[in-house]
């Protein structure tokens, strides 16, 4: 008896992209979860973690960036947040050199 083929239709390859962005959010705000207690509680640099965070949202953005999958709106989103993030970096370097 031969096996029988694996169907894989749209439905399979959505509940597969789906259950890889769940992993890389696990992933992702896991790593940010122990970057902020490493920080905050043991009061030690995590740089090489944080690291990875940002080059894997990086990479996500080249990536849909080259098959041309984002928008302007995306796009905006992506410099407030950055910016948000670097004014509040800002804030809490000054605070904790005071």
């Amino acid at each position: 008896m031969k096996p029988q083929p694996v169907i894989r239709d749209e439905r399979t390859l959505t509940v597969e992209n789906s259950s890889y962005r769940w992993a890389y959010f696990l992933l992702t705000f896991g790593l940010l979860a122990i970057v902020a207690y490493r920080s905050f509680v043991w009061r030690e640099s995590n740089w090489d973690l944080l690291a990875l965070v940002i080059l894997s949202g990086v990479v996500t953005s080249l990536y849909q960036g080259a098959n041309r999958v984002l928008s302007h709106r995306w796009a905006w989103m992506a410099i407030a947040t950055a910016g948000v993030a670097a004014i509040i970096a800002a804030v809490l370097a000054f605070l904790r050199l005071s």
